[in-house]
């Protein structure tokens, strides 16, 4: 079985004001966000990995860094979100269903088996911590099935965030590729799952990955607690 994975890191990242892309910050363990990404892919599947990474903001540092993966560029990433990288991955997929995450989450390596039953089941989900809800992050709420029903930064009455670790089934895949053509340019992917729920009624069930560690590294002092984590995770014997 292939698994098809991607990688969204075509922004400028901003917010941790670095001079390189945001994925490749170096964290205390002498890796970058994103290799610790990679590293933590391989180690799940393998060669059953098929790797794409969306590119855009100094693209060939990220190629650079990577050379092994695949390569999707986002060329109007000043301009656009989350939502036309995803766009541009999804559409240069294989038919099969495709795991995806942003490119500054930093996360616990044991999280990916714990995750690889869905993704064999071919289950769409997003990857949602339960013991938080702040308010810059992505929350949801669910419907009287349990799927989620709701996911943006604005939710009320949250029951958790999204941690930015995702998976769309073969089956609902073109169904997400139609929405996220239709939201604006400046929208996040989410916003995409939520018009391919709300529209197409399809069903993404809330993964709960509570027990293991994700920090989604947009400010300094997320760095800092990714690190952090990174630290107490490594104390521990094994």
């Amino acid at each position: 079985m292939t698994v098809q994975t991607v990688i969204l890191a075509a922004g400028l990242g901003t917010r941790l004001a670095r001079p390189h892309p945001k994925s490749l910050t170096r964290l205390d363990d002498g890796r970058t966000i994103m290799r610790q990404q990679v590293d933590n892919l391989q180690a799940a599947f393998g060669g059953s990995l098929r790797l794409t990474i969306v590119v855009g903001y100094k693209l060939r540092e990220i190629m650079e860094h990577v050379p092994d993966a695949s390569f999707v560029y986002n060329e109007a990433y000043g301009e656009t979100n989350t939502s036309k990288s995803l766009l541009k991955a999804l559409r240069n997929s294989s038919s099969d269903g495709v795991l995806w995450m942003n490119g500054d989450v930093v996360f616990e390596p044991g999280m990916l088996e714990y995750l690889r039953d869905y993704i064999v089941a071919d289950r769409s989900f997003v990857a949602v911590d339960t013991s938080t809800v702040s308010e810059e992050e992505i929350k949801y709420t669910v419907d009287r099935k349990g799927f989620i029903d709701q996911l943006s930064k604005t939710v009320k009455n949250a029951l958790g965030e999204a941690i930015g670790i995702n998976y769309v089934s073969s089956a609902d895949k073109q169904g997400l590729i139609d929405r996220l053509v239709s939201v604006p340019d400046h929208e996040y992917f989410e916003r995409g799952i939520e018009l391919a729920i709300a529209d197409d009624g399809a069903e993404y069930l809330p993964v709960d990955i509570s027990s293991f560690y994700a920090v989604e590294v947009d400010f300094a002092e997320d760095l800092t607690r990714a690190n952090e984590r990174i630290a107490v995770a490594k104390s521990i014997p094994a």
